[in-house]
């Protein structure tokens, strides 16, 4: 495919007639897709239309932006009132097949003279052979991709993850995605100066320095309990040690929101490998961010390239000095389709777990880091323990030591219904002092002391009882070290 759009002639000469003198030539029919290709404006074919261009008040129309956005449903009743026939038709064939039937919007004619088409956006894929493709149904293949030449890609330094804007044209003969002409930007900046960034792996990783405060009100006493107990920085690589049915999910969203209310600099991605379809939408109403998903239903491959991608996204993010948190649900459904989607290596370990399938979610739950004079990528993973299968058992062995955070999820206590249902003599952060002040880092080891003399059920009540009496973390700690000074005194 040519990666720029043919310059529009100029200076044609004027066609003789029969008397000798120049006149204009004569109309002469040409096939259908010579007709759509030149006659309709580039605007019409802008994925995101670019407007407002100058369009007569009076004149209807639509826009290729306005077909992309009705549904299939929508596309087929208005195919049947322009009588084109719509059988068997997908998404985008359909609306190229409208793009002759139905009045669209004039665009401006300087920019019809100019030959530029539409802008695009979309999540860039770069294949084994060098060309890329822009995706635009989140991250997987779809018929509205968008082509990227390698000349392209090679030019402006894409990599895989990148969120591409440029200039498209339609499909020429024989080619079945749209092309780009021009990229404009590369995450938000100019292409050029995306060039000059630095690798991902080329980065120096520290501790995390910078606390995420989740608390945001009283009664979510989730977010409070974490921040004292298991408090997350930026950069860290946190595990939520949970048994089925103990509440992970929810705590998850508690962190979501704590991030997105106290934080809305962050970018939050949410991956969720293997979830029920009805949580992902859940999950989706639930947290402010961006939601990639692969349900239990859907092959092993799909689960693979969904936290490929998502991670993959989070590092060119990362890379221009944006913080980044993903939320992943989980990394044990993670390692079990790597298990079954990558070749047999001929070596297995207890409960079936071949020894290569572990490596591409270490490399995930690795990427988390916080990043020195940069942005950081915070990871916070669940992990399924106490299942019954020993191919769970072996999972968390393996990520067990990885983590410098971990939030363990009691069965007791949910059993009881007493959530959240935190373990907090089993929860914890290393090198918790770079992330909280003196005097609540010395409060908490008091309080973990008061609570270690206690059993862990009855523990944890009153913990939970003390947090609802008092608004805010702060005030808990000050009545706490009241509680300590009067003990002390007695």
């Amino acid at each position: 495919m040519n990666d720029e759009a043919r310059p529009p002639r100029r200076g044609r000469p004027r066609r003789r007639t029969d008397s000798g003198q120049g006149g204009p030539r004569r109309h002469q029919a040409r096939p259908a897709f010579a007709r759509r290709r030149n006659e309709y404006s580039p605007s019409q074919y802008s994925s995101i239309y670019a407007g407002p261009f100058p369009t007569e008040e009076d004149e209807p129309g639509l826009s290729l932006a306005d077909l992309q956005a009705k549904s299939i449903e929508e596309l087929r009743e208005l195919a049947v009132e322009h009588g084109v026939e719509s059988d068997e038709l997908e998404h985008s064939d359909l609306v190229l097949k409208l793009l002759d039937a139905v009045p669209l919007v004039p665009t401006h004619p300087r920019r019809e003279q100019n030959g530029q088409p539409g802008i695009a956006t979309g999540v860039l894929e770069i294949v084994d052979e060098g060309f890329a493709f822009l995706r635009r149904n989140g991250v997987m293949p779809s018929q509205d991709d968008i082509y990227v030449s390698s000349s392209q890609v090679r030019r402006f330094g894409l990599r895989t993850g990148d969120n591409v804007t440029g200039q498209t044209r339609p499909p020429k003969d024989q080619e079945k995605y749209w092309g780009l002409l021009r990229v404009d930007t590369v995450n938000d900046v100019d292409p050029e100066t995306a060039k000059r960034r630095p690798y991902f792996d080329t980065l120096v990783p520290v501790f995390p320095d910078k606390m995420f405060d989740l608390e945001t009100d009283q009664k979510n006493l989730t977010q409070r309990l974490v921040n004292l107990i298991a408090p997350v920085g930026m950069g860290q690589r946190g595990l939520i040690l949970s048994p089925a049915k103990a509440g992970k999910t929810t705590v998850l969203k508690q962190i979501a929101a704590g991030i997105t209310d106290n934080h809305p600099e962050a970018l939050l991605m949410v991956a969720l490998i293997g979830e029920r379809p009805e949580e992902v939408t859940d999950m989706s109403r639930s947290v402010k961010g961006d939601i990639y998903a692969s349900t239990f239903d859907e092959p092993t491959e799909n689960h693979t390239r969904v936290a490929e991608m998502c991670l993959e996204i989070a590092k060119r993010q990362v890379e221009t000095g944006r913080d980044v948190v993903i939320l992943l649900d989980s990394i044990t459904r993670l390692a079990r389709a790597y298990n079954l989607a990558l070749p047999a290596s001929g070596k297995t370990l207890s409960g079936g777990v071949d020894p290569v399938a572990l490596y591409p979610p270490k490399r995930f739950f690795g990427a988390a880091r916080n990043i020195e004079h940069g942005g950081s990528l915070t990871i916070i993973a669940t992990c399924l323990v106490d299942t019954g299968s020993r191919m769970d058992d072996v999972i968390y062995e393996e990520f067990k030591g990885t983590g410098n955070m971990e939030l363990a999820l009691d069965r007791k206590l949910s059993e009881k219904r007493i959530f959240p249902a935190i373990d907090v003599l089993r929860s914890g952060t290393r090198r918790e002092e770079l992330l909280l002040d003196e005097n609540t880092l010395r409060m908490t080891w008091t309080m973990r002391r008061m609570l270690s003399a206690v059993g862990p059920n009855e523990g944890i009540e009153l913990l939970m009882q003390r947090l609802g009496k008092t608004k805010n973390n702060a005030e808990f700690l000050v009545s706490l070290s009241k509680s300590v000074e009067a003990s002390e005194r007695s």
